[in-house]
């Protein structure tokens, strides 16, 4: 039975090797799309409704400890909003990797024969 399970985890943890291999580049941090007001007085992102400029993409992501912040183009913010979410999806494939791993041992081994712990009593 222990054979079986084993078996079916592995198959497991081999697909997902297969996804990690298919998923490309990676990046982290966050992307956010900003819509922007000016202070030009008249100007539609004063109106009624306002029209505010932009998008404006930024990417902002942790340096050595600090925040980093740069502006990318529309084209830019596409490949990045792909690579974070590959890099989510590894993510999730290592935390699923290390659960079927922590399965796989917790499996009880085949060479071992069951045996009941006794408790010993000691005399003086």
């Amino acid at each position: 039975m222990a054979d079986g399970e084993l078996a079916r985890l592995q198959r497991r943890y081999r697909a997902l090797l297969d996804e990690i291999r298919d998923l490309g580049f990676i990046a982290t941090g966050s992307l956010i799309e900003r819509y922007t007001a000016c202070t030009a007085p008249g100007c539609r992102c004063h109106a009624d409704p306002p029209q505010r400029h932009g998008p404006y993409y930024q990417h902002t992501r942790k340096i050595a400890g600090k925040t980093v912040t740069t502006r990318l183009t529309p084209e830019q913010a596409q490949r990045y909003r792909e690579q974070i979410a590959n890099r989510r999806r590894l993510n999730e494939i290592i935390t699923a990797m290390h659960d079927i791993s922590t399965q796989a041992r917790d499996l009880p081994d085949p060479a071992q024969p069951h045996r009941k712990h006794r408790q010993h009593n000691q005399q003086n």
